[in-house]
């Protein structure tokens, strides 16, 4: 093990390494949130295809594999089918917005309004849960590595991410993100898929010891499909910590085939998991949890070395998302809730940046506690995506697609869609279908119902909104202007 051990350390110590080399980059807020929108197709694919795939994705992907088999990809998969869509159809429009927040980019739209107060409020308490729930992951991880107590592992992994997320931003998170899909790829897909299947005899000794449903594709059912491309492929579409990866693009046609590669990556990245968690069962057909499946076939059939590379690899996965989700609260915590509370005051890039760094602080702290006091970890994450789809989805994508959508439409489908959701999971429980999907119902009724009742957005904001998604705003020219590569 002391060779695993090596890795491990090694590892753990480049992140912070490239953290304090990001902070030398991240001199203006531009460059500390976005990475100074100059991230060319490289970093940009490997980058979002890191912050998509965490630690749910590889060890709740296998998890699922070894419970449904080929079918337990459909989660990832609807994660990647998302990323696909929102890509092709609005990545490029997202990115000549050249805002920061999704709650700015309402505010745009609909010529400001509470609206964007509430957004930033849902928006922020998603990203907070999502973040926690990453941070949760390390337990899991260094338990298998070191056996250690599940607090110690937390504000292990957890204050690593918070000081190199701290120090440089979003430079210092492409950086440690490029590391970790170039990891991930090496671990999961080239050594922990090849050794699982020929461990557990090929492919023809899988199909003979498991029941046929196991290679159904769509034996985890239909419903549960249904409710994945809702959460997961709608939730692409709208979560900061996702936009904020657009934003990072220098170019339109970056963000448009750059996560398009991503997207595609993430398809793969679903059937991996899937059929390593098929082998596991063959392997160990009596685990006590089915999320047991990735640590165990790791520590019990991988050789010495190859063992501290694939737990890197699910280390990575788990850094990836959870130093994304970060930076997206601290970001709309600080700009969407904090700036609107004691009114936007100019301030220098230099105070700019200290601030933003100081909340990514805070908010990491904030994490790190609240990781350690929660037990259930699924509740807390279907309550963060619910909110997120029943009261964010229909307003942002109508403010895309629509320009008949009012910002008291806006408003009145984020409070429906929002109070609906919490309602609906009081009546029907958190992990029940019906939240979401009643909840959604609800939240586009509000916004079709209300926009049509209440006046037209001003024609002069709809004007000012066009010229911006043309990329011609004369707003943009604070913007620093992404350097040829």
């Amino acid at each position: 093990m002391a060779v695993d051990y090596t890795v491990i350390v090694v590892y753990l110590a480049g992140m912070l390494a490239m953290g304090w080399w990001g902070m030398r980059r991240a001199r203006s807020k531009s460059e500390f949130l976005v990475a100074g929108r100059r991230l060319g197709p490289s970093l940009y694919s490997g980058t979002m295809a890191a912050i998509v795939l965490g630690g749910a994705s590889t060890i709740g992907g296998v998890g699922l594999g070894y419970q449904y088999g080929l079918s337990g990809a459909w989660m990832v998969f609807t994660i990647g089918l998302g990323l696909l869509v929102l890509s092709v159809f609005f990545s490029a429009r997202i990115a000549r917005l050249k805002v920061y927040t999704v709650s700015e980019m309402l505010d745009l739209r609909y010529g400001g309004g509470r609206a964007g107060v509430i957004s930033g409020v849902v928006m922020w308490a998603y990203t907070l849960m999502l973040a926690v729930t990453s941070t949760i992951a390390y337990a899991t991880i260094f338990d298998v590595l070191f056996d250690m107590h599940r607090t110690v592992a937390i504000v292990l992994g957890g204050s690593i991410v918070v000081a190199y997320s701290t120090l440089g931003g979003m430079w210092s998170i492409t950086l440690t993100d490029m590391v970790q899909f170039v990891v991930k790829t090496i671990g999961v897909l080239l050594l922990l898929l090849p050794i699982a299947v020929v461990k557990a005899g090929g492919f023809s000794e899988m199909k003979a010891q498991l029941p046929t449903e196991y290679f159904d594709p769509l034996g985890i059912g239909g419903e549960t499909i249904f409710t994945y491309v809702l959460i997961y492929t709608f939730g692409m579409l709208i979560g900061q910590d996702i936009w904020q990866r657009v934003f990072t693009a220098r170019s339109d046609r970056t963000a448009k085939w750059g996560g398009t590669v991503a997207g595609t990556y993430c398809l793969a990245y679903a059937l991996a998991g899937a059929v390593i968690g098929t082998a596991a069962r063959v392997l160990y057909p009596k685990l006590g949890s089915a999320d047991d499946a990735f640590a165990t076939i790791v520590k019990d059939e991988l050789p010495v070395g190859v063992r501290g590379l694939v737990l890197a690899a699910a280390l990575a996965a788990v850094m990836s998302t959870s130093s994304g989700a970060l930076i997206a609260c601290a970001t709309v915590a600080n700009n969407d809730i904090w700036s609107r509370l004691r009114g936007r005051t100019a301030e220098g890039e230099r105070d700019e940046v200290q601030g933003n760094r100081a909340f990514i602080l805070i908010m990491g702290l904030a994490v790190i506690a609240t990781a350690i006091a929660i037990d259930n970890v699924v509740e807390a994450l279907t309550v963060a995506y619910n909110l997120l789809v029943g009261g964010l989805l229909v307003p942002i994508l109508g403010g895309l697609v629509w320009k008949r959508g009012t910002v008291h439409g806006a408003l009145a489908s984020v409070v429906v869609g929002g109070l609906a959701v919490i309602v609906l999971m009081a009546t029907y429980g958190i992990l029940a279908n019906e939240p979401v999907y009643y909840g959604l119902l609800a939240s586009l009724a509000a916004y079709l119902a209300v926009s049509l009742a209440t006046p037209a957005t001003d024609a002069a904001v709809l004007t000012a909104w066009r010229e911006r998604l043309a990329g011609r705003s004369p707003e943009l020219a604070s913007e620093p202007v992404p350097a040829p590569r």
